[in-house]
């Protein structure tokens, strides 16, 4: 019987990992559990991070070995094969240096196809992809991954009239959160422009509808956005936002494509704070996909901690679950999105993106 030759085992793809907020802390112990994966660089904006250690900046108790930088040129010059770009705004030139160097991108920034990008940003990032022979590709839990989730309970039907996928939560432990900060909670009931502010802040989620659309078989159709508000019934007690009787505490926004003036799919997303709002909106706390066809399909993700005992179950434990969502989806990419033709690349261009069992380390 012939033995495995170790010297045909192919070498870990090196990667960097691009900023060290919230999902760099879940990213970065996902690169190091996997065997496939190398973590050579990190880069860090803030001088004062520079020099450390990665593990102290995303709190691993071991040290890592890479230390983090601010020069840009230093880390192009560790021939990475893919940085994993996290930080909480998308800069579209920060990302074309990459590209152009030849290094493919993974990210969870506000980027899946760059059309919801200022103008002249997408081009420019497809344009330094092409130049450099790259990939990028764009992800996280909703929109992204999410888009997945619709095109596998479509598979199973025929005669499909609507695709919807619902992402149904109560944010209320995460109101601190800045990325809630554009999204104007506690705004007075009746402002006129706050639907208009709601669907900019969110515009990435038109992208998401183009990812979908992809996967079901669409790329000419036309999009709505239709944005609807829940109000506090008294004065709410929420860490880190000022939320008053009558003010916004609940948001609903629907991105609709229709084919021929027909509603055919959506993302749906229903945000809340809490119980105490009109009207009392419905949440399923979790991710819904329903299709309506031949059968009709209804599908669940519940998505649960890790934990035996949920009475320990706190807010930092919450956070990372969504941070570890949002990351995992990038991580677990990077292998297909390095294999893949250049340019802007979704998950309709991959093959079915999973974990690795077999690249575990052992002990991880």
């Amino acid at each position: 019987m012939a033995m495995p030759n170790d010297d045909l085992t192919p070498a870990p793809l090196r990667v960097v990992q691009w900023t060290t907020g919230n999902v760099a802390h879940e990213t970065v112990r996902a690169i190091l559990e996997r065997s496939d994966l190398e973590l050579v660089g990190c880069f860090a904006r803030s001088a004062s991070k520079a020099g450390l250690d990665v593990a102290e900046l995303v709190g691993l108790d071991a040290p890592t070995g890479v230390r983090a930088t601010s020069d840009v040129t230093a880390l192009l010059a560790l021939k990475p094969d893919c940085v994993v770009y996290t930080p909480l705004y998308f800069d579209a030139d920060e990302v074309a240096r990459i590209l152009r160097a030849g290094v493919n991108v993974v990210t969870s920034c506000e980027f899946l196809t760059g059309r919801s990008l200022p103008p002249g940003q997408r081009e420019l990032v497809e344009r330094a992809a092409r130049t450099g022979h790259a990939t990028i590709f764009g992800s996280g839990m909703n929109p992204g991954y999410s888009a997945m989730l619709g095109a596998v309970g479509a598979a199973i039907s025929r005669d499909v009239r609507h695709v919807k996928i619902s992402e149904s939560v109560d944010v209320t432990l995460f109101a601190a959160d800045s990325n809630m900060d554009a999204l104007g909670w506690g705004r007075p009931k009746g402002d006129a422009n706050h639907a208009r502010d709601v669907e900019h802040a969110v515009r990435v989620f038109h992208d998401g509808l183009d990812v979908l659309g992809e996967l079901l078989g669409v790329r000419d159709y036309e999009r709505r956005c239709v944005v609807e508000f829940a109000h506090a019934t008294e004065d709410l007690n929420v860490p880190g936002r000022d939320i008053r009787k009558d003010t916004v505490a609940g948001i609903d926004v629907r991105f609709i494509g229709m084919i021929g003036g027909v509603d055919r799919f959506e993302l749906h997303q229903r945000w809340v704070m809490g119980t105490k709002i009109d009207p009392p909106w419905k949440v399923e706390h979790g991710y819904l996909v329903v299709v309506d066809a031949n059968p009709r399909i209804r599908m669940k993700l519940d998505i649960w901690p890790d934990l035996d005992d949920l009475s320990k179950l706190d807010v930092h434990e919450m956070h990372a679950i969504g941070m570890r969502i949002t990351g995992l989806p990038l991580v677990n990419a990077i292998a297909k999105v390095c294999a893949a033709e250049p340019g802007i690349r979704t998950y309709g261009d991959l093959p079915l993106v999973s974990t690795s069992l077999a690249a575990r380390r052992r002990g991880a």
